[in-house]
């Protein structure tokens, strides 16, 4: 390994790496508070599609997002690989359900590139960019833009009910 690699994969960011189905998915760490096993998740009546039901974090209700509905891929029955990743966006905390956890990854950001344009125009809102990781293409989401501001309003207004 030549130092320039070694110093450029040092200064990289560092990104939590899930699966939903077959696709790999990094996200910010800096975006993650926890990663826990799959909790009971309590199912709630006129929630939105995509919410879950909740979890009890730490004494407070945590609505659950199903990335898979949310980002419109193909449903799956969860496995004991299953994992929620704690996310705070504003002032809420939120859990986003994934399949399983890859791992955690530092990726120079000469190596993340912007979407292709067509994907970008349909998800450009949270898909920020993809890379190569082991010979796999990621793709890089931000978290903070998987909701919109209405929709964590929405559950707002739902929890408060």
């Amino acid at each position: 390994m030549n130092g320039t690699s070694y110093v450029s994969r040092m200064t990289g960011r560092q990104y939590v790496v899930f699966c939903l189905g077959d696709t790999h998915f990094g996200v910010p760490i800096l975006q993650v508070l926890r990663i826990i096993r799959l909790a009971p998740i309590t199912r709630v009546p006129r929630a939105p599609r995509f919410l879950e039901g909740v979890i009890n974090y730490h004494g407070q209700l945590a609505p659950v997002v199903d990335l898979h509905k949310r980002l419109a891929l193909p449903e799956v029955e969860y496995g004991d690989a299953a994992r929620i990743l704690i996310v705070e966006l504003g002032t809420q905390i939120i859990g986003m359900l994934v399949d399983s956890i890859i791992g955690i990854t530092r990726l120079p950001e000469n190596d993340i590139h912007p979407p292709p344009e067509m994907v970008a125009q349909v998800n450009g809102v949270y898909l920020t960019g993809v890379a190569h990781q082991d010979e796999r293409l990621m793709v890089i989401l931000d978290l903070s833009r998987v909701l919109a501001a209405e929709e964590v309003k929405e559950m707002d207004a739902w929890r408060a009910a």
